[in-house]
């Protein structure tokens, strides 16, 4: 009878032990997730052009990590490891789906929400710098948009932006170049 006493004691420390483990990753990957969200939605908005499937996108970007989170060795190379399966993602979709659909800039402003403490002004500002922003990113064609958003909002080099759009390095810079020019054009036609 002691034996099976002792036995069942165990099996119950086992059981709590295994939840309490399990609570402890999920709070994890829920810091993990909160922590990369609003970074990895917009990486995916700027290439994707649209909010429902930016938040599709970002959702399946975070399972796609969790899913893999044992190759990932270092904690302080999380956001570069999240960035690139977010723009891979992103560019995957638009290979599948081989079409864009743009959404208003107030809907993404709604989606991510003000930030605390915001001042009406700076919103404002920021505002409408987004919408300058998205203005611009719509002129430009879905190749240059995706090889601009890598190069030079998340700082890839020119190698590794041709390898992920599956071209030459010249061919991205010519992207580059071509996307710079229509953006500065636009900006330049905006000033008031």
């Amino acid at each position: 009878m002691r034996i099976r006493l002792a036995t069942r004691a165990m099996e119950e420390r086992r059981d709590l032990d295994t939840t309490q483990r399990a609570s402890g990753r999920e709070a994890r990957e829920e810091e993990f997730v909160q922590l990369h969200l609003r970074r990895v939605f917009t990486v995916i908005y700027r290439i994707v052009g649209n909010t429902a499937d930016a938040q599709d996108l970002t959702q399946e970007t975070f399972i796609k990590a969790l899913q893999r989170r044992d190759q990932l060795k270092d904690l302080e190379k999380a956001g570069h490891w999240l960035s690139r399966i977010a723009s891979n993602t992103a560019i995957d979709f638009l290979r599948k789906r081989n079409r864009l659909k743009w959404t208003a800039l107030e809907d993404v402003a709604a989606t991510l929400g003000n930030p605390a403490g915001a001042d009406p002004e700076g919103q404002l500002l920021a505002g409408e710098r987004k919408s300058l922003l998205d203005q611009g990113l719509a002129l430009l064609t879905e190749r240059e948009r995706v090889a601009l958003v890598l190069r030079d909002v998340e700082d890839l080099p020119a190698a590794e932006v041709a390898q992920r759009l599956e071209c030459g390095k010249a061919t991205v810079r010519s992207h580059i170049a071509n996307a710079r020019v229509k953006f500065r054009r636009f900006l330049e036609r905006s000033k008031p």
